[in-house]
């Protein structure tokens, strides 16, 4: 793949944003926990595919599924009220 030597870096990306979301569930922040969440999923994903590990790219696309489906959620109930 074209992007395999930027791998290290998505990695250390990914890990900052799993500590930003473990940092958000800390203090109950779900919208924050699930922004940077979305792309930390994302990341894995390419990941996987990259070496195709099968079994943690299939995780991480139901997680990526419950997290959009949990954003759209939280924009319906919260933000198309105003």
């Amino acid at each position: 793949m074209r992007f395999a030597h930027l791998e290290q870096r998505l990695k250390w990306m990914a890990f900052a944003l799993g500590l930003g979301s473990a940092v958000c569930v800390v203090f109950d922040n779900q919208l924050g926990a699930m922004l940077l969440s979305l792309p930390f999923c994302l990341i894995w994903i390419y990941c996987a595919w990259l070496h195709g590990e099968r079994q943690l790219k299939y995780i991480n696309m139901l997680f990526t599924a419950l997290y959009i489906y949990g954003l759209w959620r939280y924009y319906d109930l919260h933000l198309a009220a105003l």
